[in-house]
């Protein structure tokens, strides 16, 4: 079992996503010189954001040929204009993990994550977090799976597990559902990008 991994993602559209993507292969490569997999890992990846829906599927294959192992898209959040459909699109497309803050998102969308395999993310970061009830009820009803992000922009960013709770709780979750957030569907994500 894995206890201590992290992603690492940046924001990223076809213009730098190559690029980003090869330099976090290589500080993946470099730390899993000094740790073993059991210590700590370092998972590259890509947050496709801001770009048209129409271009997921072929953006979320292309990063995983550059190396990419978590590919999340930044979904339709309340406080920012991404184009309508991008949780849609991301949701059907079986090259997507994660879905960021998906806001409003629809009930055929969740269905689509289940079927696919793709986890919906209940976000810390403010603003974003607006649509953490709805994304929780509805993944909840549906089976679909559900993960934390602290969506962490700098180094204070990151949660403690006792926050993490809290973000899984605030949003409606029983204190068992947010036990299986918070423990067990890391370990499933795991499994599904082969670590």
């Amino acid at each position: 079992m894995n206890n201590r991994a992290i992603a690492i993602t940046d924001h990223a559209d076809m213009s730098n996503m190559e690029s980003i993507i090869k330099k976090l292969v290589l500080a993946s490569e470099f730390i899993s010189k000094y740790y073993s997999r059991s210590d700590f890992t370092l998972i590259p990846g890509i947050e496709l954001t801001h770009v048209p829906p129409k271009s997921i599927p072929i953006l979320a294959k292309e990063a995983k040929r550059y190396g990419a192992k978590i590919v999340v898209v930044h979904g339709e959040t309340p406080v920012e204009p991404v184009q309508p459909g991008t949780n849609v699109a991301a949701c059907m497309c079986p090259d997507v993990d994660i879905l960021a803050h998906p806001g409003m998102i629809s009930e055929d969308a969740v269905s689509s994550a289940k079927e696919n395999g793709i986890f919906l993310e209940l976000s810390f970061r403010c603003g974003h977090c607006l649509g953490n009830g709805r994304v929780a009820k509805l993944a909840s009803t549906i089976g679909a799976k559900l993960l934390v992000n602290s969506d962490a922009h700098e180094i204070g960013d990151h949660l403690s597990p006792e926050t993490a709770f809290a973000v899984a709780r605030g949003a409606g979750l029983s204190e068992s559902e947010a036990e299986n957030v918070l423990f067990k569907n890391p370990e499933i994500l795991l499994k599904k990008i082969g670590l």
